[in-house]
């Protein structure tokens, strides 16, 4: 039996202590968008990250791709390869208080592809593909799409099946071009689906099945992809045709 005094005293206590929600510190995600800019300012590379993000997508912020790039900037000049990235994409095109600058933007990518960020070693395929900011060089394109194809990026994956579909930088194979467009289309990728129609279609890399082209063409378009709706009309119109005849 407890006494008045020190033992009341001691125990209640304890029962506030024990009553008494614990506090967490907030996720950055869940600071108002004025507390993510603080901390942006004081270095903090997550919160340039995402003041940049704001910025860019008006999600929190007034659209505003230059500041967008200020701050993806200072988060690339601590090393982070998804602010190169981001980076890159505003200096590539060029807007309103950034100058297009195709160099620095294959530069951006090239240094954040060389620490694994996959999205840019596409970039750089592209990029090296098409000479934009580099000196065409179709070899190497097949070098980085398949760093990225590696790291299962549907688009990559896709890309490099039309380099083996055309032959271009290497030689001309359609069993791995179709390996690769179903790699894609396994992703749920629009362009990876309306091309592993075409396969089989044409009966590249696996037997000709016009009702499985057709079935993929569809997919494709419910991705957005026009030329699958158009692909899809036609076949499908050859098909009803051929059945009335």
């Amino acid at each position: 039996m407890l006494r008045n005094g020190w033992g009341t005293t001691f125990f209640a206590a304890i029962a506030a202590i024990c009553l008494a929600a614990p506090v967490f510190a907030q996720s950055l995600e869940e600071l108002p968008f004025s507390k993510k800019l603080k901390l942006a300012k004081v270095g903090d590379e997550d919160a340039q990250m995402a003041v940049a993000v704001a910025y860019e997508s008006g999600n929190g912020a007034k659209t505003d791709e230059a500041e967008a790039a200020k701050w993806y900037r200072k988060a690339a000049l601590q090393g982070n390869s998804e602010a190169q990235f981001r980076l890159a994409r505003i200096v590539s095109k060029g807007v309103k208080g950034v100058k297009k600058d195709a160099e620095t933007a294959f530069k951006l990518y090239l240094d954040a592809a060389g620490k694994g960020h996959a999205l840019s070693q596409n970039a750089v395929g592209h990029a090296y593909q098409n000479a934009i900011g580099v000196k065409a060089d179709d070899a190497k394109a097949i070098e980085w799409y398949r760093k990225a194809s590696e790291a299962k990026l549907a688009v990559a994956q896709n890309n490099l099946g039309i380099m083996y579909l055309n032959g271009k930088g290497i030689t001309r194979n359609l069993d791995e071009a179709f390996k690769l467009f179903k790699l894609a289309a396994d992703q749920g990728d629009g362009w990876g689906l309306n091309n592993l129609g075409g396969m089989y279609e044409m009966g590249w890399g696996a037997a000709a099945d016009k009702k499985k082209a057709i079935e993929l063409y569809g997919q494709a378009e419910a991705k957005g992809i026009a030329a699958a709706g158009a692909n899809r009309k036609r076949l499908d119109g050859a098909a009803s045709t051929a059945n009335s005849q």
